[in-house]
């Protein structure tokens, strides 16, 4: 499985604020990076996976949805996540 336990309680501690905090903006936000991540280098080796693409671009929705909430609310926050997380280029 690509995704532990440990795993996600770690990118939450470190973008979230603790473990328990699964809710906050920036943690979501960085799972969502994680996910879209993995499901990126799935699809180099199996470009047929149509399903797999779909929720690849459902992710990346969701994930922009969340990226300008957290723009409307903190604009700090916002630029420090997407240079922490290496979104834009």
């Amino acid at each position: 499985m690509y995704l532990s336990k440990e795993v996600k309680a770690d990118i939450f501690k470190k973008h979230g604020g603790s473990e328990t905090n699964t809710g906050s903006t920036e943690g979501q936000i960085a799972l969502f990076t994680y996910r879209i991540n993995h499901l990126t280098k799935h699809l180099k080796n199996n470009h047929k996976d149509f399903a797999t693409e779909r929720s690849l671009v459902k992710l990346v929705g969701k994930r922009r949805s969340l990226l300008d909430y957290l723009k409307k609310k903190d604009i700090e926050k916002y630029r420090s996540l997407i240079k922490e997380l290496s979104i834009r280029k």
